[in-house]
């Protein structure tokens, strides 16, 4: 699942005319470049869920094997939006991605896919705070010993995971954030993280363009 819904408010003036996914970033689209993570990690089937000028993402998806979730409406965030797409993904973990990051090392998908166990509820992608290239505020995650994850610390959401969609059908309200499950596996230390070996840039505002091309070119 590859979150492509959001305003990209930060990212304006791009955004004005274009969504966020498909800014290019060293000559390839954001979303295009997720998508390349997901295939080579084995990851399908694939849905791509939008809102922001969503008919430029729809075509630019024509042809490919990629479903589309659209949220015409109003935008369902992460969690509503995993939610809705589920019919789209099948049964079973699923791994979600933020298409607004850029990667260099080993592909994070994949390295999640080796780690996780079926005693995990959700395993998370971690990046040290100091590694976080363009990242604004502190981190969001502490890690024990046994890789289980809690809140605040000195990592940073990387943007990728696995997790299990299940206990999404208790939440009752339609808009809500992947946060509001994160906190229910992390109350019942079901939910870990493990570290990304490689760059990480977060592509969250266009003065982030160039150090993303730079970690890329690096």
């Amino acid at each position: 699942m590859i979150f492509a819904a959001g305003l990209g408010t930060r990212m304006r003036p791009l955004t004005d005319s274009l969504p966020k996914p498909l800014i290019p970033v060293a000559g390839r689209t954001l979303l295009d470049r997720a998508l390349d993570l997901g295939r080579e990690a084995g990851a399908g089937p694939v849905a791509v869920n939008t809102h922001y000028r969503g008919g430029q993402i729809r075509d630019h998806l024509a042809g490919r094997d990629v479903a589309i979730s659209d949220e015409p409406g109003t935008i369902l965030d992460t969690g509503g939006g995993l939610r809705k797409a589920l019919p789209l993904l099948g049964p079973g973990p699923v791994m979600t991605l933020n298409p607004d990051v850029v990667w260099t090392g080993p592909n994070p998908l994949a390295a999640l896919d080796a780690a996780w166990r079926e005693d995990m509820d959700a395993l998370l992608m971690l990046v040290p705070v100091g590694r976080a290239t363009a990242r604004q505020g502190a981190g969001d995650f502490s890690r024990d010993a046994d890789g289980r994850i809690s809140r605040r610390g000195d990592y940073v959401y990387g943007g990728a995971q696995i997790i299990r969609p299940d206990r999404l059908a208790e939440i009752p309200d339609p808009v809500f954030s992947l946060n509001r499950l994160w906190d229910l596996l992390i109350a019942e230390g079901r939910a870990f993280g493990i570290i990304h070996r490689g760059g990480w840039c977060d592509v969250g505002y266009p003065e982030a363009i160039p150090l993303a091309e730079e970690m890329l070119h690096g």
